[in-house]
């Protein structure tokens, strides 16, 4: 299974950067993995709700350890959410475009996580599902 088939096939997500402004990627990626049916979870430090989902600042405060993870943050922030993926257990991780981060992907390759850092969009490859 290739990398991104083994990202989509995860039964939980998150969206560290889901935003309630719906002209950022931050907010169409979770519509998007919510809109395919995925139980996807935002993660967003400053906001309390996203279109009626209860949105949690950090992985670690989350009802559940999502196995998937997409990040729409700047790479300094990166780091940290990656950080705390590792900690928490996720499975993989897509650093969205914009998002990468050389040393949060070592960071989780090292850990053993799956790591998407290539420029693919995960809103590319869900409107092809």
């Amino acid at each position: 299974m290739s990398e991104i088939a083994t990202f989509l096939a995860a039964k939980t997500y998150a969206v560290a950067g889901a935003s309630a402004r719906t002209h950022k990627y931050g907010y169409k990626v979770f519509k998007a993995l919510l809109g395919s049916g995925r139980e996807t979870y935002p993660l967003n430090p400053i906001t309390e709700e996203i279109d009626g989902h209860k949105a949690y600042p950090r992985i670690a405060e989350l009802p559940v350890v999502p196995e998937s993870l997409s990040i729409i943050t700047p790479p300094e922030v990166t780091r940290q959410v990656v950080a705390d993926a590792i900690a928490a257990g996720v499975k993989s991780i897509w650093m969205q475009p914009g998002a990468e981060d050389a040393q949060a992907s070592e960071a989780a390759r090292e850990a053993g996580i799956l790591v998407i850092d290539d420029g693919a969009c995960v809103l590319v490859l869900l409107a092809r599902e």
